[in-house]
């Protein structure tokens, strides 16, 4: 499959809706099953890192034109083949690895809010992880900030 050739995404008011109840069903999960946030994060935000990142993997199968199954099954990629969105609310933000990410896995960048996204690129996890982007930006949650200009582009 060609990638298309656009890198802006915009989510119809129904997909806003039906990824945000998925970002909602993710949250209630977690409650009931006594889940805290992975990697150091505290738990202030939680709804919304949920329901942005669902809306950012919406936002990815409509732009590669590919079905989204919605809420997903915790620790399974979110498409097949291997392949994670990882979605920032800032333009210039840096894609974010963990060190127990899937080394082959494909990790998409987008970025944005509220149903407005930007395709930024991707990487395969082995090549983001490298002693040189190792840091902490100031939260406690020290990680991999692989640069924009690291990825492959859309």
């Amino acid at each position: 499959m060609s990638e298309p050739t656009r890198t802006d995404v915009e989510l119809a008011a129904y997909e806003i809706v039906k990824s945000a109840m998925c970002g909602v069903m993710r949250q209630v999960e977690n409650i009931k099953r006594g889940r805290r946030q992975k990697h150091g994060a505290d738990d202030k935000g939680d709804w919304q890192k949920h329901i942005e990142g669902a809306m950012g993997e919406c936002a990815f199968a409509k732009w590669r034109n590919v079905y989204w199954p919605g809420k997903g099954v915790i620790s399974t990629p979110d498409f097949e083949g291997k392949t994670e969105v990882r979605t920032a609310s800032k333009d210039h933000y840096s894609l974010m690895l963990h060190p127990d990410d899937d080394d082959q896995a494909q990790f998409w960048l987008l970025c944005g809010i509220n149903g407005r996204y930007s395709v930024k690129g991707w990487l395969m996890g082995a090549l983001g992880k490298v002693d040189e982007l190792w840091c902490d930006k100031g939260n406690g949650r020290p990680a991999y900030f692989v640069p924009q200009s690291w990825l492959h582009k859309p």
